[in-house]
């Protein structure tokens, strides 16, 4: 292959981050059965590794973050029905609709986030995009549906009308305007995208890992309760938060006036 042909996703874990990187630029970033086993994969090892603190999840090149579903693929040639039938439980990618993926999730989007690939920054939980990306859910102009996380994900997200504005057109939307909708959440030129990313997570890492963790399994666990019954939720990083070193670090780093030395339990 030539290094426009690469057909991966890259994973690599440095100082408690891990970048995946879908690399097919060949066809913009889209999504086959291969690349979604492969996401699963990377998914279901960072969930393992105690050590991973942030995600960072983006497309390689400057053209694509992901297109979304590979429309040259062998599975398009499904009708409706089946294609629905095989569904990933965990959304596109793996990651749209996750709930067990406890740690922050940002998407890096550097150009295209079509289809399946503006449902993954559905999945993200911090969007930082290029002054140059585009997003939309363009299904109904092929005659199918965004079915992981588009429709159900994007109509919690914001406002009604700005997003069936999106669903009921299949527009493409630029940056900026989802900015002001409140789904991205930083809009940069192209060659700030980087940096601004590394103070996002600057941010994210100066927290305790088990704090973070126990957030996010309370909101993924109980968004569909009140208030009151989701405070009173006893979930598993809940209970490590509390009784995790972290949680005396923290005060004593404060009083101390120093920077916490955070653990990864």
């Amino acid at each position: 292959m030539t290094s426009s042909q690469v057909d991966e996703v890259r994973y690599n874990l440095v100082d408690h981050v891990a970048h995946v990187t879908i690399d097919r630029q060949h066809v913009l970033n889209a999504v086959d059965d291969k690349t979604l086993r492969r996401c699963n994969q990377i998914w279901n090892e960072v969930e393992r590794d105690p050590t991973v603190r942030a995600v960072v999840v983006t497309g390689a090149g400057t053209r694509a973050f992901c297109t979304g579903a590979d429309m040259s693929a062998e599975g398009m040639s499904k009708n409706g029905i089946d294609y629905w039938a095989d569904l990933d439980p965990n959304g596109f990618a793996g990651l749209s609709l996750r709930k067990t993926l406890d740690v922050p999730v940002i998407a890096r989007v550097n150009g295209y986030a079509f289809g399946g690939g503006m449902e993954i920054v559905l999945g993200a939980d911090i969007v930082i995009a290029s002054s140059t990306a585009q997003f939309g859910l363009i299904e109904p102009r092929v005659g199918r549906l965004p079915l992981d996380g588009g429709i159900v994900s994007l109509i919690r997200r914001i406002p009604h009308n700005q997003a069936m504005s999106i669903l009921l057109t299949g527009r493409r939307v630029a940056a900026e305007e989802l900015h002001q909708m409140g789904l991205v959440n930083e809009v940069v030129a192209p060659e700030q995208l980087d940096t601004a990313v590394d103070h996002w997570l600057e941010d994210i890492l100066a927290c305790a890992p088990t704090s973070l963790r126990a957030i996010k399994q309370i909101i993924n666990h109980t968004e569909h309760m009140t208030a009151r019954d989701a405070r009173a939720t006893r979930l598993p990083a809940l209970i490590e938060s509390l009784v995790s070193p972290n949680a005396t670090e923290g005060v004593e780093a404060f009083q101390q006036k120093r920077l916490p030395r955070w653990s990864d339990r």
